[in-house]
């Protein structure tokens, strides 16, 4: 590092953020992973004893990755490389891994190489990185804060042990603050600052987990509050609102997307309205599309309401033609309105495992040909040929039902519906068992009552 280096990294500390000039250098000033790192825990054993693997540490922002990476770097014997997926590229990866090489091959010395933001990474610039932690030449810690799963490569993540990292509670937040409004990081602002009880509720609140956003946000509180006359720096909730952002973590293409929308779906499957209520609310702040929700409401009125209630789906498809028509704010009423009506709705998945059965049949079976009274017979040619032959017309028939095999013989007696008995599809149940004497739609319900 040269004089000019040293200097402009000196200044950079003084001015960056609280929260990168109040970092945790150990394990013990680490909040909210204990399940990573609290005593005996994987992680920990392997930090403390310099036994770093390849490890991918997963997790929200302000949860801790860098922190983690930075103390592995101060406990760990090994050459520390530091890369950024945001403006690094395959030649930089390269230059990393050769520079691990020579150290390796000239004094044995292991180099730990830290992605932060891996998953920005593209397959190549990932496959750059997978022949070297294949063979040992470097020891990979990336850091993400989208799934793994779909954002890093199989070859790679095989070869990593992934670590989720959970959002800070309440009162870790609390505990940070408090250690903050004591640390001379935060001085410069004699005297020592004071929260109110609700300033402090708002920070913690809108810190939503994330210790950078709740710290920097702290910072700007007090930087805009001046002592008063008795000398008393009271950073009140006006400042405090004043200060922090509206901040959503909701991430239209993130995990966090996925996971709500589940929690909604699920919700309304569980016949949990409020629940739903809550989870569409979320999405509708978060300024997720419209149409994204109405499309799986429309879904859901089929999946997981059905046959119990055929109107589902009537009133869903047109929810999703007002919604399209309307649009912001008032659409957030008619897809409450869905929500709700579905959520409240008895349920049935019927005809979804019906035809999921289906499916495999015609997958795992022979397509034997279309029984021959079931074919189609446009010309004399075919009906000389039997096309149609022994076909019965259902309305020339009592109830408008005439009993035939209307499937190939390879796979008679399979059976997909089985009626639900919660609805109206009970009655649709109770109508196929009249029709059919054979048993295959079960027997009816006993009724208790």
């Amino acid at each position: 590092m040269t004089l000019f280096d040293h200097r402009r990294q000196k200044i950079a500390t003084r001015s960056a953020p609280l929260s990168a000039r109040m970092r945790p250098g150990t394990l013990e000033q680490i909040m909210g992973q204990d399940h990573i790192l609290g005593e005996g825990k994987v992680l920990r054993r392997a930090i403390e004893e310099d036994r770093i693997r390849s490890l991918i540490l997963w997790g929200p922002p302000g949860t801790g990755k860098t922190t983690i990476a930075r103390v592995i770097a101060s406990a760990t014997q090994s050459y520390f490389e530091t890369i950024s997926a945001v403006n690094s590229g395959v030649r930089d990866i390269r230059a990393a891994v050769q520079g691990a090489r020579d150290r390796l091959g000239m004094d044995g010395r292991q180099t730990i190489v830290f992605v932060d933001e891996i998953h920005r990474f593209n397959k190549s610039q990932q496959d750059a990185l997978l022949p070297d932690v294949e063979e040992g030449n470097i020891t990979l810690i990336g850091a993400t804060t989208e799934n793994p799963s779909f954002e890093v490569i199989g070859p790679l993540l095989s070869r990593a042990r992934v670590f989720r990292l959970e959002s800070l509670s309440d009162d870790d937040i609390s505990a940070l603050i408090d250690r903050a409004l004591k640390d001379p990081e935060l001085q410069g602002s004699e005297p020592e600052p004071v929260l109110t009880d609700e300033a402090r509720a708002l920070l913690i609140r809108v810190a939503n987990g994330d210790a950078r956003h709740g710290l920097d946000s702290l910072e700007l509180a007090v930087a805009s509050t001046e002592p008063s006359e008795d000398g008393v720096r009271l950073v009140s909730i006006e400042t405090v609102e004043n200060a922090v952002q509206q901040q959503s973590r909701y991430d239209k293409t993130g995990d966090l997307h996925y996971d709500t929308i589940s929690a909604f779906l699920k919700s309304i499957r569980g016949s949990d309205p409020d629940a739903a209520l809550y989870w569409l609310a979320r999405m509708l702040d978060a300024g997720e599309d419209l149409m994204f929700i109405a499309r799986r409401l429309v879904i859901a009125s089929a999946e997981d309401v059905g046959l119990a209630d055929p109107q589902a789906i009537r009133v869903a498809v047109a929810a999703q033609q007002a919604v399209h028509l309307i649009g912001m704010p008032e659409a957030r009423i008619i897809l409450a309105e869905t929500t709700v009506y579905l959520a409240s709705a008895p349920k049935s998945n019927s005809a979804y495992m019906a035809i999921n059965k289906a499916l495999a049949d015609v997958r795992d079976t022979r397509n034997d040909p279309v029984p021959m009274h079931l074919r189609n017979a446009p010309t004399k040619l075919m009906k000389d040929m039997g096309h149609g032959e022994g076909y019965k017309y259902s309305h020339d028939y009592e109830d408008n039902f005439a009993a035939m095999e209307n499937r190939p013989e390879n796979i008679r007696g399979h059976r997909y519906y089985e009626p639900g008995v919660q609805g109206f599809e009970s009655r649709i149940g109770d109508r196929l068992r009249r029709l059919w004497k054979d048993g295959r739609y079960g027997t009816p319900p006993r009724d208790d009552n």
